[in-house]
């Protein structure tokens, strides 16, 4: 058998997940030249695309639009999706060693952090990210119930994650109405009696991780005032010296944003976004129900720590009303069976994107990893593009080494022979194509870009409709 890669006996690719950092592997993968390979794309879900079907925000259509760069790779003779297939339940790496040359999993980071204090688990305290698959029409996430009757919504964290719940909460029917956002989140949100959203950093407002246009829209809210108190937008010391130093213009302008709103008159709109800064939660308190209706916080300052600005707590401390919090202050990933993983970190240990078998031990042959479950969640949705391109390199360089595994049934036909026997209802891409302009023709019935299909039974049977 000549060695894999050629015509006669192309490199099999495995690829488990199917959101940007599976992809990009893909793309950069087909850009080899001269290496013929067979990429076959396994996620748990019916649908592909990952994050930016399930993660993007329905009012962020324009990042959807990343969708197109997967779309070509994905309608290559070379590539297979196998949708509604779940590692670890329906194959397993058995079988994976046993049909390819190479495994790469980019399953990203499924679970949020815990803020570690009293109350966390109050009725009304929620995962951020649960709340993003809710509204998103994940599902697994469908059936979940947010209960938006009070008037006063907390979300710690600054990221981009968090300022997206706390978006949401502000926008009025009108501007969710012409998304794809969920229709049970569309009537639910128009519904909702949320007057006062506080969006909460423990550290100052330059060391906020959301980024400048994420911030700025929030100031071009049709129905929602922002707010940021002017002692809290002003610079500590610590950090008025790193802005000096660092000469970061993208920096500067985040901090003339937030510093126009803590000059700015309410307008008398309906809803107000107050963003805080250098807070930190201690309890979630709730009534006699158990449902949470304040959040205790502490005032912390900053510090220089290992070159960077840490915050700690201060004898001052303040309580903010909460009928609702979303709690989003990172995430982790999940282990998948039968591969390495750190507890600690939320990743599969590697190198460079290589699995590594331990602590202290080597690489495992045939085994990669790319995306958040392999450096952790940073970054934005083109950073998965040179960090795929990092692992890629290490694939071809083991393929170059002959370092790869050795399966007994490479052919492309029997991978799809034991799908087929596993998960008789897999969904493939043809199948997804056709669901995409089920969805589709859908939202133009309504002015919108797509009413999603939000229950796999109901895209098999819309499948089974279209004749697929």
């Amino acid at each position: 058998m000549p060695n894999a890669g050629t015509d006669d006996n192309p490199l099999r690719v495995a690829i488990i997940g199917s959101g940007p950092a599976g992809f990009y592997v893909v793309e950069r993968l087909f850009k080899e030249q001269g290496l013929s390979v067979e990429v076959d794309m396994f996620d748990e879900l019916a649908t592909p695309f990952g994050l930016v079907r399930g993660g993007v925000a329905p009012d962020h259509q324009k990042i959807k639009s990343v969708v197109r760069v997967y779309d070509r790779a994905a309608r290559k003779p070379n590539f297979r999706f196998y949708g509604n297939v779940c590692y670890g339940r329906d194959v397993h790496l058995t079988d994976l060693t046993a049909h390819y040359h190479q495994v790469c999993f980019t399953t990203g980071a499924q679970t949020d952090r815990n803020l570690g204090i009293p109350g966390e688990d109050l009725e009304g305290s929620h995962a951020a990210t649960e709340f993003v698959a809710w509204y998103n029409g994940h599902p697994d996430y469908r059936d979940r119930r947010f209960d938006l009757s009070g008037e006063n919504a907390a979300v710690i964290g600054v990221g981009n994650v968090a300022i997206d719940v706390a978006r949401i909460l502000c926008r009025c029917h009108e501007e969710l109405a012409v998304t794809d956002i969920a229709d049970y989140a569309l009537e639910a949100l128009r519904e909702s009696r949320i007057r006062n959203v506080y969006l909460i950093g423990r550290r100052g407002p330059a060391q906020a991780a959301f980024t400048n246009p994420e911030i700025k829209e929030m100031g071009e809210l049709a129905d929602a005032d922002v707010e940021v108190l002017p002692e809290e937008a002003r610079l500590d010391a610590l950090s008025q010296a790193h802005v000096d130093a660092h000469g970061d213009k993208a920096l500067v302008r985040k901090l003339e944003i937030l510093q126009s709103y803590a000059g700015r008159a309410p307008t008398g709109k309906s809803r107000r976004l107050s963003i805080r800064f250098l807070l930190s939660p201690t309890e979630l308190i709730g009534d006699a129900d158990g449902q949470v209706r304040a959040v205790h916080l502490v005032r912390n300052e900053l510090y220089a720590d290992n070159g960077g600005l840490r915050p700690r707590a201060t004898a001052v401390t303040e309580t903010i009303p909460a009928d609702i919090v979303f709690r989003s202050v990172g995430y982790l990933g999940v282990a998948l069976p039968g591969v390495p993983f750190d507890e600690r970190r939320g990743v599969i240990p590697n190198d460079r994107g290589r699995v590594l078998a331990g602590q202290g031990k080597g690489p495992l042959v045939g085994l990669y990893a790319s995306g958040w479950i392999k450096r952790g969640p940073s970054g934005v949705i083109g950073t998965n593009k040179p960090d795929a391109g990092e692992t890629v390199e290490r694939m071809l360089e083991d393929l170059q080494a002959g370092a790869v595994l050795d399966p007994a049934h490479p052919e492309v036909a029997g991978a799809e022979r034991l799908v087929r026997e596993r998960r008789p209802q897999y969904v493939s891409y043809q199948d997804w194509l056709r669901l995409d302009d089920i969805e589709t023709a859908r939202g133009k019935a309504s002015g919108r870009p797509r009413v999603k299909l939000t229950r796999t039974e109901d895209m098999l049977a819309a499948l089974k409709g279209a004749g697929a």
